[in-house]
């Protein structure tokens, strides 16, 4: 027994619980008895998205009542990124890849395997100490960390790319609700990856979902509006809000050899490891805005939304060119 089974077990009875008072019989209801299977697997994603929740609610906003970063002036901009956090949080953008790009996923890594592709399993590469459950965690950790690390610098180095991604930093007031904050393509390219790299690798789904809801949670702690870092070392292990906050700093974050070049500092999405490795961190910055330059009424002023639909519309015509 390991420190992580009594979680996983408190986790599946929880699930096991809501699927079969809740979507079991919705299921049944609805003439749609054939996806019990895999309505499981989205009890579980919505279960995990509720857990986080609460946390967020609890200790993260205490934080943010506890040491600000900067006052709270556009609510109305939260109040956006609420709803972002809840159309991911909750399952409805995982629901939707479910119907959609996982079954394509699935073939296409089966069809690889029967042409030769070997399975790997990264928990086996170390008989003895890679399967020891929190070593194999950690080590998923890294490696989709190291994923997410590369996936961020391509969304701020190829122009096509950023402007969608720019959906994200074009947020002013930063927040535990921030993280989300994507445009729903750039989501959909990002996810791919992920799922991808995890049907490669052969984690196991409950591995999976344990390394998403660890990144999202730290990802949702490093967008809040809060004075916190881990001190000298600690902000060098993991990523912390101010480590973070530098990466949204108008001007800093995202651009490189002056105003409008892409690249920017401070990439990494759990371990600083990695800018650390590849030389984009910046630490020991002060508090500073957030947001894109070209947003300051002085740099053009340019109009990145302000509700969901719009904000989703305007990355659209910027990736075509007509924003």
């Amino acid at each position: 027994m390991t420190v992580l089974d009594p979680f996983i077990d408190a986790f599946g009875t929880a699930q096991q619980w809501l699927f079969e008072q809740a979507v079991q019989p919705a299921l049944y209801t609805l003439g749609m008895g054939n996806l019990l299977e895999d309505a499981f697997d989205a009890t579980g994603w919505l279960l995990a998205g509720l857990l986080q929740i609460v946390v967020m609610l609890t200790v993260f906003r205490a934080l943010e009542r506890w040491r600000p970063a900067e006052p709270l002036t556009d609510r109305a901009a939260v109040r956006t990124d609420v709803l972002y956090t809840l159309i991911h949080r909750l399952g409805v953008f995982r629901l939707a890849l479910f119907f959609t790009l996982v079954p394509l996923w699935n073939d296409g890594i089966g069809w690889l395997r029967l042409q030769g592709l070997p399975t790997f399993h990264l928990d086996n590469l170390w008989p003895g100490v890679t399967d020891v459950a929190w070593v194999s965690l950690l080590m998923y950790l890294l490696l989709f960390d190291l994923v997410g690390y590369a996936l961020h610098r391509a969304q701020h180095q190829f122009s096509w790319w950023w402007q969608l991604h720019a959906v994200h930093h074009s947020q002013r007031q930063m927040t535990l609700w921030s993280d989300n904050r994507n445009h729903l393509l750039d989501d959909l390219i990002h996810d791919s990856v992920f799922v991808l790299v995890g049907l490669a690798v052969g984690i196991a789904p409950g591995q999976f979902v344990t390394v998403v809801v660890i990144t999202q949670l730290l990802e949702s702690l490093s967008h809040a509006n809060v004075r916190l870092g881990f001190g000298r070392w600690g902000d060098r292990l993991l990523v912390s809000p101010r480590f973070h906050r530098v990466h949204h700093a108008i001007g800093i974050g995202h651009e490189s050899n002056g105003a409008g070049t892409l690249g920017g500092h401070n990439f990494a999405v759990l371990f600083p490891l990695w800018d650390l490795l590849f030389r984009t961190a910046e630490f020991d910055r002060p508090v500073e805005p957030t947001g894109i330059r070209d947003q300051l009424p002085d740099q053009g002023g340019r109009d990145y939304g302000r509700g969901f639909w719009a904000q989703q519309w305007l990355g659209l015509k910027r990736l075509a060119g007509r924003g």
